[in-house]
């Protein structure tokens, strides 16, 4: 077994008067993977570990690679490289989004026009275990205006690291070996989460009394681990202020690109199949005269989406992606009208978002004279694009069918009726009613959605069961046995959440439930789903996202007991009401018509 010397083959504190050339590092990489092992690897990096710490962390990860960035002229070029130091010349290589972006911070550059790719050749490592070489490439052909990146990057090494898998990846775990490696004097260096290889990385600077060689360490987790991976970027994007606001400034430029990718169409031009296989590769002089569009901004944005995840790039054109799949008109489950919608006029209302914030008028409404209900209202064909926004976010009913209070309306004996009010174009009431069959529905909407809604749950087979009102709040339908309220209280401020709920309450016989579903703020603050679209409610639509205790309180104004709530997914949750009882139950206000 080799012990790396302080003065390390990859990144030196000190870049070399030259730079050795791509083969040398690559070499000296594939040594220093074959001669070590996990726990000595663990000792030279943390030396402050005590037996016991080394034990945990040797269980829990393993040595699984030595990485580098290297810049071949071309593939023919990288394959040399790989066939000299004993490696398989035809690893399957990936796009990298982490040190893609990384380079383009570095280098002040766009990142979509820096196609960097991954591949981990395996080495026949002295102790029998199975590692690679995790090699970055980016290619630099004669005379390329990414020489100078190529000279940097090969002085620095500042993408070499040492990694370790995580075995048996969940929140606690990687938590755990998150703080152990900061106890001991790393500090987080960035990561995230590759969409392509379904991974979370985690980087640190290697303490400063390591030995390990390397300056820089990963911790790689297969999944999606980003709600571990936020606290460790935010301690990394603490140290670097100017470059973390210079990325959230270009959020806006992601918004309008997805947009402007369903606008024309993008992945149905791109959905071509070999022989019902893997989504073909198209060239991008034929995706523009698919959709019509100037091939080399085309290309442009094509390379930002690839940076996206929506397409990947390939030699000779892109390809689609299961994300960009969803950006499909008849992909199951398509987001392509929510795309549009926040693209659209939701995307033209934020830029008064100062104003919202200073004079309480909704930024919607002071663009287009009116709220987004009466709005859309008289807008039939941005109405119909609304309604199907809003079943896009539909996984998050997945699970309601099987609500405790569901599952024991369909099974009691008899006619049981679920009451969906505002409940749209009934995606809702039309997952209960296919799960639930001896349940019936009565859907209450405005009279232009009860039509869709009628089309949409017929050809659900589900139609025969559910009747329909037309109205508004005041006309929820009374003797239901489990009322609905979805995606309703957010659009509105607390007094009219009150008279809704009193509509309700008077509605509902004494056995009844409510459910209601919406995104909840989190008591502490913590990073959430619901945060975000709380400005959203607030500039867009004059409501606002809450807390539970806040649900609570309306509920009990209302008549109403906050019985308990659960987790949805797309970071929404389902609360539990009941009427609560007559000596506790507040006066309800008088019926309104309003609404």
């Amino acid at each position: 077994m080799t012990t790396p010397t302080a003065t390390p083959a990859h990144g030196p504190e000190a870049p070399p008067a030259e730079a050795p050339d791509d083969t040398a590092r690559l070499s000296a990489a594939v040594d220093f993977v074959r001669n070590q092992d996990t726990a000595t690897l663990l000792r030279l990096l943390l030396p402050g570990l005590d037996g016991l710490e080394l034990r945990a962390l040797a269980d829990r990860c393993r040595f699984a690679h030595a990485a580098l960035l290297v810049f071949p002229a071309d593939g023919p070029s990288l394959r040399r490289q790989l066939t000299a130091c004993g490696l398989d010349a035809d690893a399957v290589a990936q796009p990298s989004v982490v040190v893609r972006e990384r380079l383009a911070l570095r280098h002040r550059r766009e990142a979509a026009a820096l196609d960097v790719r991954i591949l981990r050749p395996e080495v026949r490592c002295a102790d029998g275990e199975r590692r690679v070489v995790e090699m970055f490439t980016l290619a630099v052909p004669p005379g390329s205006e990414l020489a100078d990146v190529a000279v940097h990057e090969r002085a620095g090494d500042h993408e070499a690291h040492i990694a370790f898998e995580v075995g048996r990846p969940d929140p606690l775990v990687l938590r755990g070996l998150c703080e152990t490696f900061a106890q001991h004097g790393a500090v987080a260096d960035g990561g995230g989460y590759n969409p392509h290889e379904d991974g979370t990385v985690f980087y640190f600077t290697a303490p400063a009394d390591s030995k390990a060689g390397y300056r820089r360490v990963e911790l790689y987790a297969s999944g999606d681990h980003r709600s571990v991976l936020t606290p460790h970027l935010a301690a990394y994007q603490a140290r670097q202020p100017a470059e973390t606001l210079l990325r959230l400034m270009t959020g806006a430029w992601t918004t309008q690109a997805l947009a402007a990718c369903a606008q024309l169409r993008l992945p149905e031009a791109m959905d071509a199949r070999n022989d019902g296989g893997p989504r073909a590769v198209i060239g991008v002089d034929a995706l523009a005269r698919a959709v019509d569009a100037d091939p080399e901004n085309l290309a442009t944005l094509l390379r930002y989406l690839a940076m996206l995840g929506v397409v990947s790039a390939e030699p000779g054109g892109f390809r689609l992606t299961g994300l960009g799949e969803l950006l499909r008109t008849d992909s199951p489950g398509s987001m392509r009208s929510l795309a549009l919608m926040y693209g659209g006029a939701f995307y033209q209302s934020f830029a008064l978002l100062a104003s919202a914030v200073r004079t309480g008028q909704t930024g919607f409404e002071q663009l287009f004279g009116e709220n987004h209900f009466d709005y859309f209202a008289r807008q039939p064909a941005l109405a119909e694009r609304f309604d199907q926004s809003m079943a896009a976010s539909a996984r998050m009913f997945d699970p309601l069918p099987s609500h405790p209070v569901i599952a024991a309306a369909g099974a009691v004996p008899g006619r049981r009726t679920v009451v969906d009010v505002a409940g749209g174009t009934g995606e809702l009431l039309g997952r209960i009613l296919a799960a639930r069959p001896a349940l019936h529905g009565v859907l209450l909407e405005r009279a232009h959605v009860v039509e869709a809604a009628r089309r949409h749950l017929d050809a659900a087979g589900v139609g025969a069961r559910c009747s329909y009102r037309v109205g508004d709040f005041a006309d929820v339908p009374a003797s239901g046995d489990v009322y609905v309220l979805s995606r309703v209280l957010h659009d509105w401020d607390d007094d009219r959440c009150r008279e809704i709920l009193g509509h309700c309450a008077r509605a509902m016989p004494a056995h009844a439930d409510l459910l209601i579903v919406e995104r909840l703020l989190p008591p502490d603050g913590s990073p959430s789903l619901a945060t975000a679209w709380d400005l959203h409610m607030m500039c867009n639509v004059g409501g606002r996202e809450r807390r539970a205790d806040h649900y609570a309180a309306l509920l009990d104004g209302a008549g109403l007991r906050l019985v308990g709530h659960s987790p949805l997914p797309l970071g929404a949750s389902v609360l539990h009401a009941r009427k609560a009882a007559p000596a506790a139950a507040a006066r309800l206000p008088e019926p309104s018509r309003q609404g």
